[in-house]
């Protein structure tokens, strides 16, 4: 009790607060997000992201480099698809030739032993923008499936290690699952989006791929048929433990700082790694501020991830990873 017992003492330097420090941030917490376009000599600023960017596939090998020396060792993959590419049916995915299958090659190519994830979703190749088949104004979702574990393959086929279903559809992890096992990669991970709810925060993120859902008649105006509901708690894990007893390796909460308590759930119950994805809406909230002079950046940035991690996170998705590298560093 107090005055025996004094909690500051184990405050009053940086010496002993780094000491006994319960959540370090190292650069093994990160997973690199990387937006892919089709082009040559392209290295094109995101409007709404500020200091990120898209990459046509002959820049690519100068950011794989520059990651991996600075000891992130995991990417995940993004297409921005040209628009006369685009349909309802995801044909273009399934293209073994086409932009996601090169950016693995380009990447493996460059640095072997970076670990390359890929998004498994229709929204990018959609002419719709949603994240499946579109009929009668629903999005389907067992055909929706097919075509998701169809991808998945073809992204193993071109040397993914982890496929990761972002879509919400039900039952994906399973078909996918059991589809990568029919044919053979057995070693090829799965990382669900489990818990991804329809959120407020994605719009940046959409406008660097062009995907947003499209307003025309007779199409879902927006995704909440198919991602969670914000306000739900319980289903999250609901969905996750189907996740994982359809075959998912790793398991996501998206987005992050607003669904931390979620995470805290998800990692007490279940014994897979948990990863979060924080967001394009929180990167750039946090950019446009430090902008204005209203927040610190490079602080408030350390806290976020400290929090994503504190809360339980394995794995953080974050577009903020090479910066907090060089900080740490």
């Amino acid at each position: 009790m107090y005055p025996i017992r004094r909690n500051r003492r184990l405050r009053t330097s940086e010496a002993i607060r780094s000491l006994v420090r319960e959540t370090i941030i190292t650069p093994n917490d990160f997973l690199v997000p990387i937006f892919i376009v089709e082009g040559k000599g392209v290295k094109e600023e995101i409007a709404s992201m500020p200091g990120y960017y898209r990459y046509s596939l002959d820049l690519l090998p100068v950011e794989i480099k520059e990651l991996w020396s600075l000891g992130l060792k995991s990417v995940l993959l993004f297409v921005k698809v040209p628009d006369n590419l685009k349909d309802n049916t995801g044909k273009e995915a399934l293209n073994a030739n086409g932009l996601m299958q090169r950016a693995i090659q380009t990447v493996k190519n460059t640095v072997p032993e970076m670990l390359v994830m890929t998004d498994v979703a229709l929204d990018p190749y959609s002419v719709f923008g949603h994240d499946g088949i579109v009929s009668e104004a629903k999005v389907i979702n067992d055909d929706t499936n097919a075509v998701l574990a169809e991808m998945a393959l073809s992204h193993a086929k071109a040397g993914a290690d982890f496929v990761a279903p972002s879509d919400m559809m039900d039952g994906r992890i399973f078909e996918i699952r059991s589809l990568l096992e029919d044919e053979g990669f057995h070693d090829t991970g799965i990382m669900s989006y489990s818990a991804k709810y329809a959120s407020a925060f994605y719009g940046p993120f959409r406008d660097a791929l062009d995907s947003a859902p499209v307003d025309k008649k007779d199409i879902p105006k927006d995704k909440k048929t198919y991602q969670m509901d914000p306000a739900n708690r319980r289903e999250a894990l609901k969905e996750t433990l189907m996740d994982i007893d359809e075959g998912a390796d790793i398991v996501m909460v998206k987005p992050g700082l607003c669904y931390l308590d979620i995470v805290r759930d998800i990692r007490e119950a279940v014994d897979v790694p948990v990863a979060v994805y924080q967001v394009s809406g929180e990167y750039a909230m946090l950019k446009a501020a430090a902008a204005k002079g209203w927040l610190e950046h490079d602080a408030v940035m350390m806290e976020q991830v400290t929090a994503i991690k504190r809360a339980g996170a394995h794995i953080i998705a974050s577009y903020f990873a090479k910066d907090v590298v060089k900080l740490i560093q």
